[in-house]
Protein backbone atom coordinates (compact mmCIF):
# COMPACT_ATOMS: atom_id res chain seq x y z
CA UNK A 1 0.00 0.00 0.00
CA UNK A 2 2.91 2.14 0.66
CA UNK A 3 3.80 1.83 -3.05
CA UNK A 4 0.76 2.88 -3.99
CA UNK A 5 0.81 6.26 -2.13
CA UNK A 6 0.93 9.91 -4.40
CA UNK A 7 3.37 12.17 -2.70
CA UNK A 8 2.03 15.58 -1.97
CA UNK A 9 4.49 17.27 -4.28
CA UNK A 10 3.69 15.58 -7.36
CA UNK A 11 -0.21 15.98 -6.79
CA UNK A 12 -1.74 18.70 -9.57
CA UNK A 13 -3.52 21.60 -7.70
CA UNK A 14 -7.10 21.74 -7.80
CA UNK A 15 -9.19 25.46 -7.95
CA UNK A 16 -5.75 26.86 -6.90
CA UNK A 17 -5.17 29.08 -9.67
CA UNK A 18 -5.17 29.73 -13.77
CA UNK A 19 -3.11 27.05 -15.48
CA UNK A 20 0.01 28.11 -17.08
CA UNK A 21 -1.16 27.10 -20.58
CA UNK A 22 -3.88 29.81 -20.32
CA UNK A 23 -1.46 32.85 -19.45
CA UNK A 24 0.64 30.94 -23.07
CA UNK A 25 -2.26 31.63 -25.22
CA UNK A 26 -3.05 35.39 -23.74
CA UNK A 27 0.71 36.42 -24.47
CA UNK A 28 0.17 35.14 -27.78
CA UNK A 29 -2.37 36.55 -28.54
CA UNK A 30 -1.73 40.22 -27.55
CA UNK A 31 1.37 39.80 -29.23
CA UNK A 32 0.32 39.17 -33.08
CA UNK A 33 -2.52 41.94 -31.81
CA UNK A 34 0.30 44.51 -31.84
CA UNK A 35 2.20 43.45 -34.78
CA UNK A 36 -1.14 43.64 -36.72
CA UNK A 37 -1.76 46.89 -35.60
CA UNK A 38 1.94 48.06 -36.34
CA UNK A 39 1.51 46.57 -39.91
CA UNK A 40 -1.67 48.30 -40.18
CA UNK A 41 -0.54 51.77 -39.22
CA UNK A 42 2.75 51.31 -41.33
CA UNK A 43 1.34 49.88 -44.10
CA UNK A 44 -2.30 51.69 -44.21
CA UNK A 45 -1.93 54.38 -42.27
CA UNK A 46 0.87 56.33 -43.90
CA UNK A 47 -0.06 58.78 -46.25
CA UNK A 48 -0.19 57.61 -50.06
CA UNK A 49 2.46 59.19 -52.02
CA UNK A 50 0.33 60.71 -55.40
CA UNK A 51 0.99 63.55 -58.24
CA UNK A 52 -0.57 66.21 -58.57
CA UNK A 53 -1.37 69.16 -60.79
CA UNK A 54 -2.96 72.89 -60.47
CA UNK A 55 -6.78 73.67 -62.32
CA UNK A 56 -5.92 76.57 -63.66
CA UNK A 57 -8.22 79.57 -64.90
CA UNK A 58 -8.56 79.58 -69.02
CA UNK A 59 -7.38 82.12 -71.22
CA UNK A 60 -9.43 84.78 -73.26
CA UNK A 61 -9.33 83.65 -77.06
CA UNK A 62 -8.54 80.12 -76.41
CA UNK A 63 -6.74 78.00 -78.40
CA UNK A 64 -3.46 79.44 -78.11
CA UNK A 65 -0.64 78.13 -76.00
CA UNK A 66 2.54 79.09 -74.74
CA UNK A 67 5.80 77.86 -75.69
CA UNK A 68 8.01 80.35 -73.16
CA UNK A 69 7.76 82.32 -70.02
CA UNK A 70 9.66 84.49 -69.03
CA UNK A 71 9.76 87.89 -66.13
CA UNK A 72 10.77 91.33 -67.15
CA UNK A 73 9.30 94.63 -66.09
CA UNK A 74 7.80 97.61 -67.70
CA UNK A 75 9.51 100.82 -68.59
CA UNK A 76 8.92 104.16 -70.42
CA UNK A 77 10.76 104.95 -74.01
CA UNK A 78 10.25 108.26 -73.58
CA UNK A 79 11.22 109.73 -70.04
CA UNK A 80 13.08 112.75 -69.36
CA UNK A 81 14.57 114.51 -65.87
CA UNK A 82 14.23 118.06 -66.95
CA UNK A 83 16.64 120.48 -65.74
CA UNK A 84 17.43 123.97 -66.68
CA UNK A 85 20.33 124.93 -68.98
CA UNK A 86 20.92 128.12 -66.54
CA UNK A 87 21.84 127.77 -62.97
CA UNK A 88 20.01 130.05 -60.75
CA UNK A 89 17.61 129.90 -57.99
CA UNK A 90 13.74 128.23 -58.26
CA UNK A 91 11.27 130.91 -57.86
CA UNK A 92 8.46 128.66 -58.77
CA UNK A 93 7.45 125.41 -58.97
CA UNK A 94 4.22 124.69 -60.70
CA UNK A 95 4.52 120.48 -60.76
CA UNK A 96 3.75 117.63 -57.92
CA UNK A 97 4.05 113.84 -58.64
CA UNK A 98 0.82 112.33 -60.45
CA UNK A 99 0.35 115.55 -62.67
CA UNK A 100 -0.35 114.76 -66.31
CA UNK A 101 0.90 117.72 -68.29
CA UNK A 102 1.64 118.57 -71.94
CA UNK A 103 3.95 119.83 -74.72
CA UNK A 104 5.46 123.44 -73.46
CA UNK A 105 3.33 123.46 -70.62
CA UNK A 106 5.54 125.73 -67.55
CA UNK A 107 7.19 123.15 -65.17
CA UNK A 108 9.11 125.46 -62.95
CA UNK A 109 10.24 129.92 -62.97
CA UNK A 110 14.14 130.45 -62.08
CA UNK A 111 14.69 134.28 -60.95
CA UNK A 112 15.47 135.84 -63.65
CA UNK A 113 16.44 139.72 -62.76
CA UNK A 114 19.69 139.41 -64.19
CA UNK A 115 18.95 138.24 -67.36
CA UNK A 116 15.77 140.25 -67.61
CA UNK A 117 18.24 143.34 -67.04
CA UNK A 118 20.76 142.26 -70.41
CA UNK A 119 17.62 141.40 -72.10
CA UNK A 120 15.97 144.91 -72.14
CA UNK A 121 20.44 146.15 -72.50
CA UNK A 122 20.75 144.45 -75.41
CA UNK A 123 16.78 145.66 -76.78
CA UNK A 124 17.94 149.15 -76.09
CA UNK A 125 21.40 148.55 -78.26
CA UNK A 126 19.13 147.49 -80.91
CA UNK A 127 16.88 150.43 -80.87
CA UNK A 128 20.12 153.00 -80.83
CA UNK A 129 22.04 150.68 -84.19
CA UNK A 130 18.27 151.46 -85.89
CA UNK A 131 18.49 155.05 -85.14
CA UNK A 132 21.72 155.29 -86.77
CA UNK A 133 20.55 152.91 -89.83
CA UNK A 134 17.66 155.73 -90.03
CA UNK A 135 20.44 158.59 -89.95
CA UNK A 136 23.22 157.11 -92.68
CA UNK A 137 19.68 156.29 -94.54
CA UNK A 138 19.17 160.29 -94.74
CA UNK A 139 22.89 161.22 -95.77
CA UNK A 140 22.72 158.65 -98.30
CA UNK A 141 19.95 160.22 -99.94
CA UNK A 142 21.51 163.73 -99.51
CA UNK A 143 24.63 162.50 -101.07
CA UNK A 144 23.19 161.14 -104.06
CA UNK A 145 21.20 164.10 -104.66
CA UNK A 146 24.25 166.28 -104.35
CA UNK A 147 26.28 163.86 -106.38
CA UNK A 148 23.40 164.09 -109.09
CA UNK A 149 22.74 167.88 -109.27
CA UNK A 150 27.10 168.08 -109.85
CA UNK A 151 26.72 166.26 -112.60
CA UNK A 152 24.14 168.01 -114.45
CA UNK A 153 26.57 171.04 -113.70
CA UNK A 154 29.43 169.94 -114.33
CA UNK A 155 27.79 168.85 -117.78
CA UNK A 156 26.66 172.37 -118.86
CA UNK A 157 30.55 173.52 -117.39
CA UNK A 158 28.62 175.74 -114.68
CA UNK A 159 31.27 173.99 -112.46
CA UNK A 160 34.34 171.67 -111.86
CA UNK A 161 34.85 168.23 -112.48
CA UNK A 162 36.38 168.19 -108.85
CA UNK A 163 33.23 169.33 -107.68
CA UNK A 164 31.89 166.40 -109.16
CA UNK A 165 34.25 164.21 -108.09
CA UNK A 166 33.81 165.21 -104.63
CA UNK A 167 30.29 164.39 -104.78
CA UNK A 168 30.41 161.05 -106.23
CA UNK A 169 32.41 160.54 -103.07
CA UNK A 170 30.50 161.56 -100.33
CA UNK A 171 27.93 159.50 -102.19
CA UNK A 172 30.33 156.25 -101.83
CA UNK A 173 30.94 157.04 -98.01
CA UNK A 174 27.50 157.69 -97.46
CA UNK A 175 26.43 154.30 -98.84
CA UNK A 176 29.29 152.56 -97.13
CA UNK A 177 28.34 154.16 -94.25
CA UNK A 178 25.03 152.76 -93.75
CA UNK A 179 25.68 149.39 -94.77
CA UNK A 180 27.94 149.61 -91.73
CA UNK A 181 25.14 150.94 -89.50
CA UNK A 182 23.10 147.73 -91.02
CA UNK A 183 25.21 145.48 -90.09
CA UNK A 184 25.86 146.77 -86.39
CA UNK A 185 21.83 147.02 -86.14
CA UNK A 186 22.31 143.10 -87.23
CA UNK A 187 24.62 142.07 -84.29
CA UNK A 188 22.61 144.37 -81.89
CA UNK A 189 19.81 142.29 -83.23
CA UNK A 190 21.57 138.89 -82.29
CA UNK A 191 22.09 140.16 -79.15
CA UNK A 192 18.76 140.61 -78.44
CA UNK A 193 17.81 136.96 -79.86
CA UNK A 194 20.62 135.67 -77.23
CA UNK A 195 19.61 137.56 -74.32
CA UNK A 196 16.17 136.39 -75.43
CA UNK A 197 16.93 132.69 -75.45
CA UNK A 198 18.84 133.02 -71.78
CA UNK A 199 15.57 134.77 -70.77
CA UNK A 200 13.29 131.99 -71.97
CA UNK A 201 15.79 129.48 -70.17
CA UNK A 202 14.17 130.42 -67.25
CA UNK A 203 11.32 128.81 -67.94
CA UNK A 204 11.28 125.39 -68.05
CA UNK A 205 8.96 123.76 -69.92
CA UNK A 206 7.55 120.01 -70.62
CA UNK A 207 9.67 118.79 -73.58
CA UNK A 208 6.92 116.15 -74.36
CA UNK A 209 3.29 115.47 -72.88
CA UNK A 210 3.48 113.06 -69.76
CA UNK A 211 2.68 112.19 -66.53
CA UNK A 212 5.46 113.68 -63.63
CA UNK A 213 6.83 111.03 -61.47
CA UNK A 214 9.26 112.51 -59.74
CA UNK A 215 9.95 116.12 -58.05
CA UNK A 216 13.23 116.88 -57.45
CA UNK A 217 13.30 120.41 -56.45
CA UNK A 218 11.75 122.93 -54.04
CA UNK A 219 11.46 126.75 -54.33
CA UNK A 220 14.14 128.42 -53.34
CA UNK A 221 16.24 125.71 -54.13
CA UNK A 222 19.51 126.41 -56.80
CA UNK A 223 19.77 124.20 -60.17
CA UNK A 224 22.55 123.88 -62.96
CA UNK A 225 22.52 121.96 -66.03
CA UNK A 226 26.24 120.21 -64.61
CA UNK A 227 26.49 119.01 -60.91
CA UNK A 228 28.20 120.95 -58.03
CA UNK A 229 29.92 119.52 -55.64
CA UNK A 230 28.59 119.68 -51.80
CA UNK A 231 25.07 118.25 -52.77
CA UNK A 232 23.52 121.77 -52.56
CA UNK A 233 22.72 121.63 -56.26
CA UNK A 234 19.73 120.25 -57.83
CA UNK A 235 20.98 118.96 -61.33
CA UNK A 236 16.72 118.42 -62.36
CA UNK A 237 13.30 119.73 -61.59
CA UNK A 238 11.22 116.43 -61.81
CA UNK A 239 10.83 113.53 -64.16
CA UNK A 240 8.14 113.08 -67.22
CA UNK A 241 7.03 109.92 -68.26
CA UNK A 242 5.36 109.70 -71.57
CA UNK A 243 2.69 106.58 -70.28
CA UNK A 244 1.89 105.90 -74.05
CA UNK A 245 5.26 105.26 -74.75
CA UNK A 246 5.42 102.09 -71.71
CA UNK A 247 6.80 99.00 -72.82
CA UNK A 248 7.87 95.51 -70.82
CA UNK A 249 11.64 94.55 -71.59
CA UNK A 250 12.25 90.95 -70.69
CA UNK A 251 15.59 88.62 -70.32
CA UNK A 252 14.97 85.36 -71.98
CA UNK A 253 17.54 82.72 -71.99
CA UNK A 254 19.62 82.22 -74.21
CA UNK A 255 18.75 78.39 -74.67
CA UNK A 256 15.30 79.77 -75.95
CA UNK A 257 15.41 82.71 -77.76
CA UNK A 258 15.92 80.99 -80.70
CA UNK A 259 11.98 80.29 -80.42
CA UNK A 260 11.26 84.30 -79.95
CA UNK A 261 10.69 85.89 -83.35
CA UNK A 262 9.54 89.68 -83.74
CA UNK A 263 6.07 89.85 -84.34
CA UNK A 264 5.24 87.56 -82.19
CA UNK A 265 1.69 87.08 -80.40
CA UNK A 266 2.56 87.56 -76.41
CA UNK A 267 0.41 87.65 -73.13
CA UNK A 268 1.30 89.61 -70.40
CA UNK A 269 0.30 89.33 -66.60
CA UNK A 270 1.27 91.96 -64.31
CA UNK A 271 2.28 91.22 -60.86
CA UNK A 272 0.08 93.37 -59.62
CA UNK A 273 -3.26 92.35 -61.17
CA UNK A 274 -3.02 88.54 -61.49
CA UNK A 275 -6.27 87.80 -63.38
CA UNK A 276 -5.49 90.69 -65.85
CA UNK A 277 -4.07 89.33 -68.93
CA UNK A 278 -3.25 92.07 -71.60
CA UNK A 279 -3.05 91.10 -75.11
CA UNK A 280 0.91 92.06 -76.16
CA UNK A 281 3.87 91.29 -79.12
CA UNK A 282 7.53 91.10 -79.47
CA UNK A 283 8.50 94.28 -81.15
CA UNK A 284 12.01 93.32 -81.57
CA UNK A 285 15.28 91.05 -79.93
CA UNK A 286 17.99 93.68 -78.89
CA UNK A 287 21.18 91.84 -80.66
CA UNK A 288 23.17 92.13 -77.26
CA UNK A 289 23.56 88.93 -74.59
CA UNK A 290 24.58 89.31 -71.16
CA UNK A 291 27.25 87.24 -70.52
CA UNK A 292 26.81 87.36 -66.40
CA UNK A 293 23.10 86.11 -66.85
CA UNK A 294 23.43 84.82 -70.03
CA UNK A 295 20.15 86.21 -71.46
CA UNK A 296 18.88 87.97 -74.26
CA UNK A 297 16.81 91.46 -73.92
CA UNK A 298 13.32 91.36 -75.54
CA UNK A 299 11.36 94.48 -75.95
CA UNK A 300 7.51 93.72 -75.73
CA UNK A 301 4.88 96.08 -76.97
CA UNK A 302 1.36 96.21 -75.39
CA UNK A 303 -1.64 96.45 -77.60
CA UNK A 304 -3.58 98.56 -75.37
CA UNK A 305 -2.59 100.78 -73.26
CA UNK A 306 -4.30 101.15 -69.34
CA UNK A 307 -3.52 103.59 -66.11
CA UNK A 308 -3.01 100.59 -64.00
CA UNK A 309 0.46 100.23 -66.34
CA UNK A 310 2.95 101.73 -64.55
CA UNK A 311 7.25 101.89 -65.03
CA UNK A 312 9.58 99.51 -63.42
CA UNK A 313 6.06 96.95 -62.28
CA UNK A 314 7.03 93.48 -62.63
CA UNK A 315 5.55 91.40 -65.69
CA UNK A 316 5.47 87.56 -66.82
CA UNK A 317 4.65 87.01 -69.98
CA UNK A 318 4.05 84.01 -72.36
CA UNK A 319 4.96 83.83 -75.84
CA UNK A 320 2.20 82.25 -78.02
CA UNK A 321 2.24 79.97 -80.55
CA UNK A 322 -0.43 81.49 -81.84
CA UNK A 323 -2.59 84.90 -81.87
CA UNK A 324 -5.86 84.37 -79.11
CA UNK A 325 -8.97 83.82 -81.62
CA UNK A 326 -10.89 87.10 -81.84
CA UNK A 327 -14.91 87.16 -82.03
CA UNK A 328 -16.44 88.64 -84.84
CA UNK A 329 -16.25 92.31 -83.25
CA UNK A 330 -12.59 91.40 -83.47
CA UNK A 331 -12.30 91.37 -79.79
CA UNK A 332 -10.50 88.42 -77.97
CA UNK A 333 -13.15 85.99 -77.21
CA UNK A 334 -14.44 85.49 -73.28
CA UNK A 335 -12.19 82.22 -71.70
CA UNK A 336 -14.74 79.97 -70.73
CA UNK A 337 -16.07 79.23 -67.43
CA UNK A 338 -14.39 76.63 -65.31
CA UNK A 339 -10.87 75.36 -64.63
CA UNK A 340 -8.54 73.44 -66.93
CA UNK A 341 -7.16 69.92 -65.66
CA UNK A 342 -4.55 66.97 -67.21
CA UNK A 343 -6.93 64.24 -68.39
CA UNK A 344 -5.14 62.35 -66.16
CA UNK A 345 -6.99 63.74 -63.27
CA UNK A 346 -10.30 62.31 -64.09
CA UNK A 347 -11.20 58.66 -63.02
CA UNK A 348 -14.36 56.93 -62.84
CA UNK A 349 -15.87 55.85 -59.61
CA UNK A 350 -19.37 54.62 -58.88
CA UNK A 351 -20.40 54.67 -62.88
CA UNK A 352 -19.42 58.53 -62.80
CA UNK A 353 -16.46 60.86 -63.21
CA UNK A 354 -14.78 62.52 -60.59
CA UNK A 355 -11.46 64.01 -59.51
CA UNK A 356 -9.57 63.73 -56.43
CA UNK A 357 -8.88 67.37 -54.52
CA UNK A 358 -5.64 67.52 -52.16
CA UNK A 359 -6.56 69.44 -49.03
CA UNK A 360 -4.95 69.59 -45.83
CA UNK A 361 -2.97 66.66 -46.63
CA UNK A 362 -6.24 64.29 -47.56
CA UNK A 363 -8.48 64.17 -51.38
CA UNK A 364 -11.38 65.19 -51.27
CA UNK A 365 -13.32 63.10 -54.24
CA UNK A 366 -15.86 65.32 -56.62
CA UNK A 367 -18.25 64.32 -58.93
CA UNK A 368 -17.19 66.42 -62.30
CA UNK A 369 -18.94 66.23 -65.83
CA UNK A 370 -16.32 68.04 -68.36
CA UNK A 371 -17.06 69.83 -71.08
CA UNK A 372 -17.21 68.21 -74.61
CA UNK A 373 -13.46 68.74 -76.33
CA UNK A 374 -10.19 69.59 -75.28
CA UNK A 375 -8.33 72.73 -74.84
CA UNK A 376 -4.77 73.02 -74.96
CA UNK A 377 -5.05 68.99 -74.22
CA UNK A 378 -6.54 69.38 -70.97
CA UNK A 379 -9.69 69.06 -70.17
CA UNK A 380 -12.22 71.65 -69.04
CA UNK A 381 -14.15 71.61 -65.65
CA UNK A 382 -17.08 73.85 -65.74
CA UNK A 383 -17.75 73.86 -61.91
CA UNK A 384 -16.84 72.00 -58.78
CA UNK A 385 -13.20 72.79 -59.03
CA UNK A 386 -11.39 76.24 -58.05
CA UNK A 387 -8.95 77.93 -60.06
CA UNK A 388 -5.39 76.99 -57.96
CA UNK A 389 -6.43 73.54 -56.13
CA UNK A 390 -4.51 70.45 -56.66
CA UNK A 391 -5.78 67.41 -58.40
CA UNK A 392 -3.91 64.17 -58.23
CA UNK A 393 -3.01 63.05 -61.15
CA UNK A 394 -3.92 59.22 -62.34
CA UNK A 395 -5.00 58.18 -58.97
CA UNK A 396 -4.72 54.48 -57.99
CA UNK A 397 -8.27 52.31 -58.14
CA UNK A 398 -7.53 51.98 -54.16
CA UNK A 399 -7.86 55.94 -53.46
CA UNK A 400 -10.78 56.78 -51.80
CA UNK A 401 -12.49 59.59 -50.51
CA UNK A 402 -10.50 61.32 -47.57
CA UNK A 403 -7.78 59.26 -47.61
CA UNK A 404 -4.46 60.60 -46.92
CA UNK A 405 -1.92 61.67 -49.13
CA UNK A 406 1.79 63.41 -49.37
CA UNK A 407 2.19 64.94 -52.79
CA UNK A 408 5.05 63.71 -54.38
CA UNK A 409 6.06 66.38 -56.83
CA UNK A 410 7.46 70.09 -57.06
CA UNK A 411 4.86 71.21 -59.98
Amino acid sequence: MNELRIDHRERDDEGGGVPRWVWVVLATVVVLALLGGGAWWFLGGRPLAVKTAAATAPRAGGGAGAILQATGYITARRQATVSTQLTGTLTEVLIEEGDRVEKGQVLARLENGAVRATLNLARANLASTQAQVAQAQAQLTQAAADARRQDELSASGMTTKQGAEQARTALASATAMLEARRRESDAARAQVAQAQVNFDYTTVRAPFAGVITVKAAQVGEIVSPLSAGGGFTRTGVGTIVDMSSLEVDVDVSEAYIGQVKPGMPVEAVLDAYPDWRVPAHVIAIVPSADRGKATVKVRVGFEQKDARMVPDMGVRVSFLSAKPAAGADGAPRPAPKGVLVPPQALAQRDGGTVVFVVADGRVQQRSVKPAAGDIGGQKLLPDAVKAGERVVVSPPDSLKDGAAVRADDAE
